[in-house]
């Protein structure tokens, strides 16, 4: 009995306890306009960004891009790049480098002169030299004039019979005149003689610039500018037929280094145009060599071509930008 009534004592403290005690407070801390760190929002995941646009005058290179194609596809020859950026070897280039490929400011350019392979050379903004005035004649000076031997007032009259008499006197007597003899008439100009083209050259189209072209080869087209990715034209042909010059300049590109075009040759024509033949079979010109309309500077064939069948691929470049042949090439 007397255990039954100590536990139901110690029961009734440990209840009366238990109903005593009261949980501790519980301080906000966080500041006013805040939210709880728990209900802090995760900053946003941006993508990567973009690639940065190339400045005007520039290139971005991009993945499997070479030096001599970034020179063809902006109108420049690939050296000029070289100087411009200061490589150290055309074929080292990174991707994502920024390559100038327009001229800085007073840079001196090799200008090719229409229809010749002479080139001049001059600072881009600056006018041509005006023509060399001949010397003039100093004159003389006034202490070594009074040197000089003077002559008589009435100046030097030539011997003869008459001015002897006049000195001495006599009376002139005049001399039977002498008849003057018919003037011959004058020979018959020579007719000029013909303009002989160049050997094998068609028959040439003028430019609004004042360039002449002509067919750089005398096959029958096989494929024309913008089927697919055509950027000119294709002339078939037989290995060895000759390729010719469609318009006189500078030979910028010869070789075999540009993917897709095989052995190349690149003319620059002045500071628009640019014209190209792939797939040749043998060059026959080397670069800054200067070639005239018609002249012959490589023989066709069948170099890295999809369907292996000997042609030549011709492109005109206005500006760097491939345009269609057909509308500066002579009809046919």
């Amino acid at each position: 009995m007397k255990r039954t009534l100590c536990a139901l004592s110690v029961v009734s403290l440990l209840l009366a306890a238990c109903a005593g005690t009261r949980p501790a407070p519980v301080e906000d801390r966080t500041t006013a306009g805040t939210p709880p760190s728990s209900a802090a929002t995760p900053p946003a995941v941006t993508g990567t960004p973009a690639a940065p646009a190339a400045r005007s005058g520039f290139h971005i290179v991009s993945k499997g891009e070479t030096l001599y194609g970034i020179a063809l596809e902006y109108g420049q020859d690939w050296r000029d790049l070289v100087a411009w950026n200061k490589l150290d070897n055309p074929n080292l280039i990174r991707i994502g480098q920024e390559l100038r490929v327009s001229p800085p400011e007073g840079t001196v350019e090799t200008r090719p002169v229409l229809g010749a392979g002479a080139v001049e050379s001059r600072p881009l903004d600056a006018p041509a030299a005006p023509a060399q005035q001949p010397a003039q004649a100093a004159p003389p000076d006034a202490a070594n004039s009074a040197q000089l031997k003077r002559e008589p007032r009435g100046g030097v009259e030539a011997y003869s019979e008459a001015a002897l008499a006049r000195l001495k006197g006599a009376p002139v007597v005049a001399a039977p005149a002498t008849p003057t003899p018919p003037a011959p008439a004058p020979a018959a100009t020579a007719a000029p003689a013909p303009t002989v083209p160049a050997a094998g050259a068609p028959d040439a189209t003028r430019s609004e610039e004042g360039l002449d072209w002509s067919w750089p080869a005398q096959g029958r087209i096989i494929g024309r500018f913008g089927e697919g990715s055509n950027k000119g034209v294709d002339v078939g042909g037989k290995t060895g037929d000759p390729v010719l010059a469609a318009a006189g300049g500078r030979v910028v590109y010869a070789g075999e280094a540009m993917r897709g075009y095989g052995k190349l040759v690149i003319i620059k024509h002045d500071n628009t145009y640019l014209s190209a033949y792939a797939h040749n079979s043998k060059i026959l010109v080397q670069e800054r060599d200067s070639v005239k309309r018609g002249q012959k500077i490589a023989e066709l064939g069948d170099t890295d071509t999809e369907a292996g069948k000997p042609r030549l691929h011709f492109e005109i470049r206005r500006q760097g930008k491939p345009v269609d042949p057909l509308k500066y090439l002579p009809p046919r």
